[in-house]
């Protein structure tokens, strides 16, 4: 067989940290609607993740007090954020690395910028905000009610269990990214078919028009708007922050392009070292650029279709759902919306509130596991990419090590504030991020990668609009606050 031939393009710049090995593209599994099925998965992990924070939290919260004609801000986020999550994948595809790992090969190299999104990624995920939510949950279970400003102590040592729990959840697996999407599918099905039911059986067919209306109605904000909230609004109307940025991640454990090559973290109890720690790019070639197209093609498919699109029919339903159980304007508490919507539906039928708290512990806790694996993940994907004395044991242990460091700081975090503040962190936290994160994938993307796998320009105008648009909301929090 001959050779197949190779680019005469001189050889990429590789930036601040070593140059990547160079090997053949995996071929994927023939393009179909089939073989997607059997190929996508990152995309569940991100969705669960998103589902509660943002549609079954923030959502209802905002619509029910502003009115469904603010969807039009969601349905910016969900586009901007899934193109945002393409382009951190297109660099994963090639290289094998997580974008972070493209991140710190930019100058000033790995030292600042390891540490830049380290404390971006303490400092919006570090405290307990869904799991301070979801106790709110258990608390209402065994109270029966909502939980009131005396049981705030009750709620925090619940928080506390969570906590532990959720910590040996993602310790149990042999590999973590497989078992958080197993989970994760289990979860969609179940909070899907539930929130379908009662939307079906609470909302009349003339108000399902209303809420889709509202997420194409794009007018201006309402006025005396708390900009601190529009933020939380935008930034989780998705994932927001360094949950975008995890995706990347995912993908490589996953084995999506070149992560086939430079293999995953494994678990936390592995003794086997898998996970190399610089990438493996491709010779531009006409096979591997076919094979390329199918790659992208799946992560089109796990993206655009199963995150975004999940993403759109669970705020649909959440607020469709809230819009017709509270009078418009009601300032919902927080994280108490699921509890509340519980309490709405019980009018109806009693085994509605149990049925109700128990769709949203589901989602909340589905949600803090996902933030504690991002936030260890990204955390060991840059030590291990920037500091060679980690090295020294296994990937998956130095992610156990920081699992354990990470615990501890949620278990004093569940006694700094109610769920609502913790949220408010977590929130405009990550505006800021998305908006700068945007900036530097297509600084990778446009510099890092040959020409033929670069983003077309009106990719990189998605990107250009996505940090002006955080950016935009992070200078009207920042101003706020000040004043």
């Amino acid at each position: 067989m001959k050779p197949e031939p190779q680019s005469d393009s001189p050889p990429q710049p590789h930036g601040c940290l070593p140059p990547w090995r160079v090997e053949e593209l995996p071929a994927p599994l023939p393009f179909s609607a089939r073989n997607a099925l059997r190929t996508i998965g990152p995309g569940a992990i991100l969705l669960v993740g998103a589902i509660g924070m943002g549609e079954w939290v923030v959502g209802p919260m905002f619509v029910v007090q502003h009115g469904r004609g603010i969807l039009w801000i969601a349905t910016l986020a969900f586009i901007l954020q899934s193109l945002l999550n393409l382009e951190a994948v297109r660099y994963t595809l090639y290289t094998g690395e997580p974008i972070l790992t493209g991140f710190m090969r930019l100058r000033p190299g790995p030292g600042v910028w390891g540490s830049v999104y380290t404390l971006g990624a303490v400092a919006q995920l570090g405290l307990p905000a869904a799991t301070a939510g979801c106790a709110g949950i258990v608390f209402a279970m065994s109270a029966g009610r909502a939980p009131a400003a005396g049981d705030a102590a009750n709620v925090a040592w619940i928080t506390v269990v969570l906590v532990l729990a959720a910590a040996v959840v993602l310790a149990s697996g042999k590999k973590v990214e497989r078992l958080l999407e197993r989970a994760s599918w289990l979860m969609i099905a179940y909070i899907f078919a539930f929130l379908i039911w009662v939307n079906v059986a609470f909302v009349p067919a003339a108000e399902w028009q209303r809420t889709f209306a509202g997420f194409f109605q794009v007018g201006a904000l309402p006025k005396e708007m708390d900009f601190v909230m529009l933020a939380v609004f935008a930034s989780l109307a998705g994932s927001g922050g360094v949950g975008n940025l995890a995706i990347a991640s995912w993908f490589r454990d996953k084995g999506f392009g070149m992560g086939a090559k430079t293999g995953n973290l494994g678990g936390v109890w592995s003794q086997e070292q898998t996970l190399s720690p610089t990438g493996a790019v491709f010779p531009i070639t006409p096979e591997n650029l076919r094979r390329w197209r199918d790659w992208w093609r799946y992560s089109m498919v796990d993206q655009s279709l199963l995150w975004a699109g999940g993403c759109i029919i669970g705020m649909f339903l959440m607020v469709n759902l809230a819009a017709n159980l509270f009078t418009p304007g009601l300032k919902i508490s927080g994280v108490a919306a699921g509890v509340f919507q519980a309490a709405e539906m019980r009018k109806l039928w009693e085994g509605f509130w149990w049925l109700g708290l128990l769709n949203g512990f589901w989602i909340l806790f589905s949600t803090a596991l996902t933030n504690t694996d991002v936030l260890v993940r990204l955390v060991t994907d840059m030590a291990w990419a920037g500091a060679p004395k980690v090295r020294r044991m296994p990937a998956g242990r130095i992610y156990g090590g920081l699992l354990l460091v990470f615990t501890v700081l949620a278990v004093a975090g569940a006694f700094l504030g109610d769920a609502r503040t913790l949220l408010a962190i977590l929130g405009a936290t990550a505006a800021p991020i998305t908006a700068f994160s945007a900036v530097q994938i297509l600084r990778v993307n446009t510099t890092l990668l040959p020409p033929e796998l670069r983003p077309p320009l009106w990719r990189r105008a998605a990107l250009v609009l996505c940090a002006l648009f955080y950016g935009g909301v992070s200078i009207g929090m920042f101003w706020q606050l000040a004043r």
